[in-house]
């Protein structure tokens, strides 16, 4: 892989992470762009995806420094922020579900998933999906207030993510403004849930890449991560500020556009 398309690849998974339009199913569509469709792909993936992690750790450092000292506090049988307690558990159970799901079934997943067209069919169903919680969101009551059952919930929606095309913090986010949050809780909840699950699995392919036993080049790994990292965050506060009085009606036309130009390349192209 040249610098060029890990820079590009970096860039794509960049902006697609914190956006609700799926950063693997780009990631799978551009590599089939650019032909760098490889063994080693899904690994490179997964480096780009940790560097997004460590954006979010940046972003978010103050209040995921506060989470940490409630959770030392609360060992050492301190007083705590019952709130912050509130936001640990949820993240704690919300992260569940994926891990045991996504240990299971991650290489299914990618296997029968990872093509152009199947890509394009879950844009669409995840648009379908994103369509129904707009729908309920404008039609029902959100309190904002973030507990143990719901972050479950979210984290159960979050396996969804395991899918190239439905989007993680899509599916997040949306399934938190159907269990009663609002934009900006589901937001902040769903950034704040990407980090163990997207941190642990990016950790566990760079361990895979570096014991294989096909030759790495780190430069081009290096700059698509730093690309990924630096643009993640801009895309954070992008998605935060957006998100806070406007919808996923952009998003949703934007998925469903590119899943029938990917469908009519596919079939007619």
């Amino acid at each position: 892989m040249d610098i060029i398309s890990a820079t590009l690849l970096g860039f794509v998974q960049g902006i697609t992470e914190f956006l609700p339009v799926s950063s693997t199913g780009h990631l799978v569509l551009l590599h089939t762009v650019l032909g760098v469709e490889d063994s080693s792909s899904l690994a490179f993936d997964a480096v780009l995806h940790l560097a997004t992690a460590l954006a979010v750790i940046v972003y978010f450092f103050d209040e995921l420094y506060i989470l940490v000292q409630t959770v030392l506090r609360k060992l050492g049988r301190l007083p705590v922020n019952e709130k912050d307690l509130i936001v640990v558990k949820a993240l704690a159970i919300g992260t569940v579900p994926a891990v045991i799901v996504g240990v299971l079934l991650e290489s299914y997943m990618n296997d029968a998933f990872r093509n152009p067209v199947m890509v394009a069919i879950v844009l669409v169903v995840g648009s379908l999906f994103f369509m129904y919680a707009e729908y309920l969101y404008e039609n029902n009551f959100h309190t904002g207030e973030i507990n143990v059952k719901t972050g479950l919930k979210i984290g159960m929606f979050q396996i969804l993510a395991l899918i190239p095309g439905m989007s993680r913090s899509g599916v997040t986010i949306a399934g938190g403004m159907i269990l009663g949050l609002n934009r900006s809780e589901a937001a902040r909840f769903s950034f704040l849930l990407a980090v163990p699950v997207i941190l642990g699995g990016g950790l566990k392919k760079i361990f895979e890449l570096i014991t294989s036993n096909s030759e790495i080049i780190w430069l081009p790994i290096g700059v698509g991560a730093l690309t990924a990292f630096v643009v993640g965050l801009c895309a954070i506060h992008f998605m935060i500020t957006y998100i806070k009085n406007h919808s996923l009606w952009p998003f949703i036309w934007y998925r469903i556009i590119l899943a029938a130009f990917v469908l009519f390349v596919a079939f007619f192209g």
